[in-house]
């Protein structure tokens, strides 16, 4: 056998380079480069191996945990058709990014983690920032990644990397299985050498499979759908990863389904599509929520049915409704007691398409989609042009965004009060135009996450819509853009605050406590005192071009600029937080106290109990 003698990180490095994914007869490397933090712990394994490889981009970011937000936008943006590794040292800077590694698995992005970990050979420990455990030496703050990823190994010899490299690719280019992958590298094997066999390093392809349905499976779901007179499609984010939009539009121009999005799933139909009633659930529109409400079936494509999307179990309300469920992933193709089509989204709809040939909803269905898309497309209009006087209500912000952005433009929001208002009134254009992280929704991925989306397809403008309270969490990654000359444009709403979680107190009965950014008085011992941040000044100072609008009219204009400048954009915009946009009959269970001594809270919780009431379970 033939082998080059290198070390196990650069052995590493060239195998990624080596990589490519082909679907639909398309061919293209799999892996964009790396992101990370150098320490102790891998500048001189995985740092080196890196400067021997030039052509293997690395970007230096400012926090580990944004390094996987940016590889996880990255992947979004394209379709998990190609992913960006993490590398971080050992301790910290490895713990970091399990917040990342969460967000990648709970979305099903792959991302390839690789942080440094204690020596393998041990005669050290314990060494700087490892966590000792009195019942194993064989434990490290990486086994933490172990939960949150779809695949999990710790490299202690260089030969391991020659069977743990072929299940790391497996997994990330699974259309069911993929997700945050973590090989942690002791820091001494990472610098170790070894005789790697030639054949590791050649080219090699990964075919990412559109799985086929079994054939006594499809004819339920065809024999189930043609017998249903209200049906409803759900859309979620497997119809855009295995870009079925087109597939979906001709389905349902055959059958006239109407088709409702999950937070994900937005943009599988643009938004004047004559079948798409928008977005469901607890975030949902009025057009999409009422027709789920007398669904007789339920078509899944891609969706795991999280909580929101179901309105906590409240959506769907006939009482002998059925579901068929279009999923690549069989755990969740059988949920809600499911017709289950294992299968790829496009192709299990090209093979409906054909199988239905001839089936279409009544007239009367048809008129009542028609009906209530047209109110809800009006509803939107309102909202967008509210003409408030001063500062604008954040649907006026929406409205003002989604005017100047262009076809082909990309929204990227994940936290706060804009999830449940982009969802409702964002308005899609194209596939992967609405790009929401909503699975774990967490604060600080919006800005790393456009970074990704821009570098992911540079001819599209990226907004990163943010509130204070997630800005100020991080708002370095600024400076990362800077850096590599991606320009995204942030438009930072000022709520003085946590805004959304301050309207889910007071409805709860609580008042917003904890949820205002204020200072603590020194008479009266509470914090009530309002703090003063220069959110422009600061955004300034990390190197963007940056505006304050204190109108709408301001607002517009400072969107036009943005268009034309050079560099990230960050535009501040107090909203006037009086002006909320509606429920639309949509409901979400988060439990009140169920003993207070708050009126207010009593009161709530009797809300809450006749709400509940209509739960249902799906059997």
């Amino acid at each position: 056998m033939v082998t080059r003698r290198m070390t196990t990180a650069q052995a590493l490095i060239r195998f990624l380079k080596m990589q490519h994914v082909e679907r639909d007869g398309k061919r293209h490397a799999f892996f964009a480069g790396m992101l990370g933090i150098f320490g102790h712990g891998n500048v001189a394994g995985i740092g080196q191996a890196l400067q021997q490889n030039p052509d293997f981009t690395y970007i230096p970011v400012r926090h580990e945990q944004s390094a996987v937000h940016q590889a996880t936008g990255f992947a979004k943006a394209s379709n998990r058709m190609r992913a960006m590794a993490c590398t971080s040292s050992i301790g910290p800077g490895a713990t970091n990014m399990i917040t990342g590694a969460a967000l990648a698995t709970i979305n099903r992005l792959p991302v390839l983690l690789l942080p440094g970990d204690i020596f393998a050979r041990r005669n050290l420990a314990p060494v700087l920032q490892q966590l000792e455990s009195t019942a194993s030496q064989d434990v490290s703050v990486n086994d933490c990644f172990k939960p949150v990823s779809r695949y999990w190994d710790r490299i202690y010899r260089p030969e391991q990397l020659i069977t743990a490299l072929p299940e790391v690719m497996r997994v990330l280019t699974s259309p069911s299985d993929c997700g945050a992958v973590t090989l942690a590298l002791p820091q001494d094997v990472q610098a170790e050498a070894f005789g790697f066999p030639v054949e590791m390093f050649d080219e090699r392809t990964w075919t990412i499979r559109r799985g086929q349905p079994d054939r006594e499976s499809s004819a339920r779901a065809v024999e189930a759908i043609r017998k249903c007179r209200r049906p409803l499609i759900v859309a979620g984010g497997g119809v855009l990863m295995s870009e079925a939009s087109s597939a979906l539009a001709e389905f349902v121009e055959r059958t006239g389904i109407p088709v409702a999005e999950t937070q994900a799933g937005k943009g599988a139909l643009p938004w004047n599509h004559a079948q798409c009633v928008g977005a469901l659930g607890a975030t949902g529109s009025l057009a999409a929520n009422r027709l789920a409400k007398l669904a007789d079936l339920v078509i899944g494509i891609g969706t795991r049915y999280s909580d929101f999307t179901t309105a906590s179990m409240t959506a769907f309300q006939l009482p002998d409704v059925r579901f068929v469920n279009i999923n690549t992933a069989e755990f969740d193709a059988y949920k809600m007691s499911a017709i289950p089509v294992v299968a790829d989204a496009k192709v299990a709809l090209e093979q409906l398409k054909e199988a239905l040939s001839g089936s279409r909803v009544d007239k009367e269905y048809a008129r009542e989609i028609g009906e209530l898309k047209s109110l809800w497309d009006a509803e939107v209009e309102r909202l967008f042009d509210l003409n408030t006087i001063g500062r604008p209500a954040q649907s006026e912000v929406i409205g003002a965004i989604w005017r100047a952005s262009g076809p082909n433009d990309v929204l990227v929001s994940a936290a706060g009060s804009h999830p449940g208002d982009l969802h409702k009134l964002w308005r899609p254009r194209t596939p992967n135009g609405y790009h929401m992280e909503y699975g774990y929704s967490c604060m600080t991925y919006e800005i790393p996450a456009a970074i990704g989306a821009k570098m992911a397809d540079p001819n599209r403008e990226v907004y990163a819509f943010v509130g204070d309270g997630t800005y100020l969490m991080m708002p370095s990654e600024i400076t990362t853009a800077v850096q590599e000359n991606v320009k995204i444009t942030i438009v930072l709403v000022d709520n003085k605050g946590f805004g959304s979680i301050g309207n889910l107190s007071r409805s709860l009965g609580q008042q917003g406590f904890g949820t205002s950014f204020v200072r603590r008085s020194e008479s009266s011992g509470r914090l009530e005192e309002p703090i003063g941040v220069d959110l422009v000044a600061n955004a300034k100072s990390l190197g963007a071009l940056t505006f304050k609008a204190d109108s709408l009219a301001e607002l517009r204009q400072a969107l036009e600029q943005a268009k034309g400048a050079d560099r990230t954009t960050v535009i501040v915009v107090e909203t006037d937080p009086s002006f909320a946009v509606p429920g639309y009959e949509s409901w979400w269970d988060v439990p009140p106290a169920e003993i207070s001594e708050m009126e207010s809270v009593r009161e709530a919780r009797q809300r809450y109990d006749a709400a509940r009431l209509h739960e249902r379970r799906h059997f």
